[in-house]
């Protein structure tokens, strides 16, 4: 019998999704899954007719496919990644690859492929962005482990890349060694959490003000999306305020429950961020968002108890605050992109992953949840100077966050002065704030540090390191 062009193990819904992309392009596939029940649904429904091999084993599904052997993973993170890497082991050979295209943690890749490598096998931990339509039509793709396993299957997975509208381009490129690629595709979850709490917090400050209906939000929205906030978040954003729930006629997103959830990514890049000494205050405010969303119950106890300011907004004011909404979350939108690419390069250096910026920002341009055109204005702006130390330090963003700064702060005083809470806004503004100030307090911190630990510190004024006595009598 004829052997498949490439093998994928878990049929959830983005591995059945991507099958069915991979076998549009003209390839055979062979796919398997614990569950057998599903595999036989899947070869019944989705996949009939078309170049799509089902395996009941795991010495099935590796015997089905031409070598070198291409097999593909869409498992959950973590221990179940090893457990089936586990399993196939015993049948597959050297020169063989493996793919973890789950949202594993980027050290973990690390060592798979060390240990992979080391037996013979390629190995790529690669980041896929896009959910459930890009996976089907073309999800940006993050790849990262050894040069040679990209080469073998590059053309494949180019050919199921979203192609990015400006020129077509493809939106995969090899990232870099060891966990390189998984470290990009966390960091674009850190980033794709600051983008949907920042528009959360443009929806709350103008329904709390201005009493927006659903379809005033959708105009509003889609207005957006003309601009330079373009994207597939706005753009589904304002889809979401046409949605009218069958059972009540109301619109189903004031039903839902204000309880947000996450898988883990956010939180990563948080802590990561955080042992690498890079400040993303934007994506740590985003991730805070979400655990006090989940304190509904406390929430609810505390809005009977703890008081806040009168709520009174100036309804003749309604154009400008809505403009100034927009030019805020445009400027926090582009702190929070410049804290992110900021923290990829810092973990390029110390892991030696010799990141392209300009690159990874082109392969974002489609496909993935945080496809926007401000992309291409990132791309553009580390073409120009690769090694530019922020993406605030560029021409076209001084001038574009330069301009919107008159509405960003009025929009963030309005919501300070009724109570309501823009963390993400805030962060971002705060963090534009401090990266533009020449002398920041840390002098009075460091004075504290030295007075209680001795930690020393440095003067302005001549070289060296020095302690003070701090309770020694004034001269």
């Amino acid at each position: 019998m004829n052997k498949s062009d490439f093998g994928l193990i878990g049929l959830g819904v983005m591995g059945q999704n991507f099958v069915l992309n991979l076998e549009r392009h003209g390839n055979t596939v062979s796919v398997f899954n614990r569950n057998t029940a599903t595999t036989r649904a899947y070869i019944e429904g989705a996949a009939a007719g078309k170049r799509i091999v089902p395996a009941y084993s795991f010495e099935e599904f590796v015997a089905s496919l031409a070598p070198p052997r291409r097999i593909m993973l869409l498992v959950k993170a973590g221990e179940p990644v090893d457990w089936t890497i586990q399993q196939i082991l015993p049948f597959i050979e050297k020169g063989d690859l493996i793919i973890d295209g789950g949202n594993s943690l980027f050290s973990d890749s690390e060592r798979r492929a060390k240990d992979l490598e080391a037996q013979g096998y390629g190995f790529l931990g690669m980041g896929v962005s896009g959910g459930e339509e890009g996976a089907l039509w073309g999800p940006s793709l993050m790849p990262g482990g050894s040069e040679s396993a990209w080469r073998a299957v590059e053309p494949i997975l180019s050919a199921v890349a979203a192609k990015a509208k400006e020129d077509a381009a493809p939106c995969v490129m090899y990232i870099g060694p060891g966990g390189a690629g998984h470290f990009v595709k966390m960091v674009h979850n850190g980033i794709e959490y600051g983008d949907m709490q920042l528009i959360a917090e443009a929806y709350d400050l103008l329904r709390r003000t201005l009493g927006c209906s659903a379809r005033e939000f959708h105009e509003i929205f889609s207005n957006w999306n003309t601009g330079p906030l373009s994207s597939f978040l706005i753009d589904i954003t304002a889809k979401v305020f046409l949605t009218v729930d069958a059972d009540s006629g109301a619109p189903l997103v004031d039903l839902i429950l204000d309880k947000a959830g996450q898988k883990g990514t956010g939180k990563w890049t948080t802590k990561i961020a955080g042992d690498l000494g890079v400040a993303i205050p934007t994506i740590s405010a985003s991730v805070d968002a979400r655990f006090l969303s989940a304190k509904k119950e406390q929430r609810m106890q505390a809005s009977a108890l703890l008081a806040g300011p009168a709520m009174f907004f100036d309804s003749s004011q309604k154009q400008r605050l809505i403009d100034a909404v927009r030019d805020a979350l445009y400027a926090s939108k582009v702190c929070s992109y410049a804290q992110g690419m900021s923290l990829l390069r810092e973990a390029s250096e110390e892991y030696h992953f010799d990141l392209d910026l300009a690159g990874i920002a082109r392969i974002w341009r489609a496909g993935c949840i945080i496809r926007a055109d401000l992309l291409n204005d990132i791309s553009k702006a580390f073409s120009r100077d690769p090694e530019m130390d922020s993406l605030l330090l560029d021409e076209h963003f001084r001038v574009s966050v330069d301009a919107a700064q008159t509405g960003w702060r009025y929009a963030i005083r309005t919501a300070v002065e009724l109570g309501i809470p823009v963390a993400a806004m805030s962060g971002s503004l705060a963090y534009y704030d401090a990266y533009r100030s020449a002398r920041l307090p840390a002098n009075l911190v460091q004075a504290q540090r030295d007075f209680f630990g001795a930690h020393t510190f440095e003067r302005i004024d001549k070289p060296g390191i020095f302690h003070a006595d701090w309770n020694s009598p004034p001269a």
